[in-house]
């Protein structure tokens, strides 16, 4: 087929997936109109895809005491958080161009589809084990719940803890599947509220700069900056991973293009500008924290760190008040992340991966047809159990290192495969094209992020004692691994040993989803 056979404007601005068949690069085994049925259509524009709401979270609330506590001083945290918007910036620009080539929901399992096909389903059933197992949204959820406790002036015990965190993730999941509109409505109302937070605390942060306020020495920290810094390649790594977690967020359209109104232009346009606003409201964030309070202040603060920012501009009161805030700003990302969850469990399980019950179920968006409630149970079923597991004050930085290690190494094969599909298809039509050196440099910062955490850290425990430092690095690789022991026991291992192949059918479900479904043939 001739490089001229596109989609126009009117038909959704998209590639013709015929020629993209006919290159051997249309990724799985749905067609891009299979793949696109069913749902609430495409409903998502500019605005609800600019992906503040999924930015701005739990992390910038939170993590910044974490950061600190890992790197030492104040200069070195400030720089990882400028680092940080250069690898998501980098990163952005790749995925910006898998979404432009391939303008589908799934994200990542789109792409190592596109690229890993042999061994058959194998780049897919890895990449659902990932997603499934590590897809909870328990941290936003922890500091939901410590900071309504905080709000409310009670002491944060575990089972509050874990009670209200529960409320919270079984709140979002049953929004979104039975009330689709009013959880977008929420989304959207949620992401101008933290936006509008977080341009008032970088705004007090200017005012205590200027010691117009009762803060004394509010330039103390940035004097002698780096002073006390971490020479520990691991304290580096660990805590870039928590800069990471809280501008991840940046690849969130890419998972839901099924519901993206001209999908290649609102991608190019909102994906940019909602990571360039995220990026220098939280350096500025940072800078206002760090003028507020001492590092030592900071350091013991936890995942309460800008409820001690406004205690100590404003008082005790106000330092309630922002605990509430900060509350609601939790639910924004947890109601987000688990939107866009279920949209890639709805993927994975149209794809055919072997689920119990079958996939015909997962696949479907029951009962509403409009939304995908059980892809949002899959969702949910790791949240509670993270939430009740473990202990939260151990529980909420883990999730963190555990969520960002194997995303690296999924990272580092998304990049690698964009390097391959350069080299093999460069005829391959590419509405946005990422300049090499950015592709090259996220994947040198990924392959930093998969060495450096095995090294000792300064202090020898990391930050999640008594838990071995390398431990979250080893689970990480222990799920992935789980995923090829899976594929192999599901397409070798079962059919040899009981004599049958498995034989993939299309069947169209009664709310026009079409999935992938495996039936056994028996070898003769």
């Amino acid at each position: 087929m001739s490089e001229k056979a596109q989609y126009t404007e009117k038909s959704v601005d998209i590639v013709d997936v015929a020629e993209l068949e006919s290159e051997e690069v249309n990724p799985g085994d749905l067609t891009f109109e299979e793949d696109i049925a069913g749902g609430m259509g495409r409903h998502l524009g500019v605005f609800s895809c600019t992906i503040v709401g999924r930015i701005i979270g739990t992390g910038i609330f939170s993590t910044p005491s974490s950061i600190l506590s890992s790197v030492g001083s104040v200069g070195a945290s400030l720089m990882l958080w400028v680092l940080g918007f250069a690898l998501a910036f980098c990163g952005l620009f790749v995925w910006l161009e898998y979404g432009t080539m391939f303008p589908r929901s799934g994200g990542e399992k789109v792409y190592l589809e596109a690229v890993y096909k042999k061994p058959k389903y194998l780049a897919t059933i890895i990449f659902a084990t990932n997603a499934i197992l590590l897809g909870f949204t328990a941290s936003g959820c922890i500091v939901f719940a410590d900071n309504v406790l905080a709000a409310a002036g009670r002491a944060t015990e575990r089972w509050a803890v874990r009670g209200i965190a529960l409320g919270v993730i079984f709140f979002a999941t049953f929004l979104h599947g039975l009330a689709p509109r009013l959880g977008l409505l929420l989304m959207n109302a949620l992401s101008v509220f933290k936006i509008a937070i977080l341009v008032f605390i970088v705004v007090t942060g200017w005012v205590v700069l200027s010691g117009k306020t009762h803060i004394k020495n509010p330039h103390i920290n940035f004097l002698n900056a780096f002073a006390g810094s971490s020479h520990s390649s691991n304290d580096y790594a660990t805590a870039t991973f928590k800069v990471i977690f809280s501008y991840s967020g940046w690849q969130n359209v890419n998972y839901v293009m099924n519901e993206v109104k001209n999908p290649i232009r609102t991608l190019k346009i909102a994906a940019p500008l909602g990571l360039s606003i995220c990026a220098s409201l939280y350096i500025l964030a940072n800078i206002a924290y760090f003028a507020a309070a001492s590092k030592e202040e900071i350091r013991k603060s936890g995942v309460t760190v800008a409820s001690l920012f406004f205690g100590k501009v404003f008082g005790a009161q106000a330092e309630k008040a922002l605990s509430a805030i900060v509350a609601l700003s939790a639910l924004g990302n947890v109601v987000t992340v688990t939107y866009s969850a279920a949209r890639v469990n709805q993927e994975l399980a149209k794809e055919g991966v072997p689920l119990p019950f079958g996939n015909r179920i997962w696949a479907s968006n029951w009962p509403t047809g409009k939304s995908p409630l059980p892809g949002l149970i899959i969702h949910l079923i790791p949240s509670v159990i993270v939430i009740i597991a473990p202990p939260p004050e151990v529980a909420y930085p883990f999730i963190l290192d555990v969520e960002g290690y194997p995303s690296q190494i999924i990272n580092l094969f998304i990049v690698f495969g964009l390097f391959w599909l350069r080299w093999r298809k460069p005829h391959v039509v590419r509405p946005f094209k990422v300049w090499l050196p950015f592709a090259f440099f996220f994947l040198a910062a990924s392959a930093f992020l998969l060495v450096a955490p095995f090294l000792r850290p300064a202090n020898k425990v990391g930050d999640t004692p008594p838990l071995p430092y390398y431990l979250y690095c080893l689970v990480g690789i222990a799920i992935l691994s789980f995923g090829v022991l899976y594929w192999a026991v599901w397409r070798i291992v079962l059919p040899r040993v009981f004599g049958y192949d498995w034989a993939p059918t299309k069947q169209v479900l009664e709310d026009g989803t079409v999935v992938n479904v495996f039936s056994r043939k028996k070898v003769e």
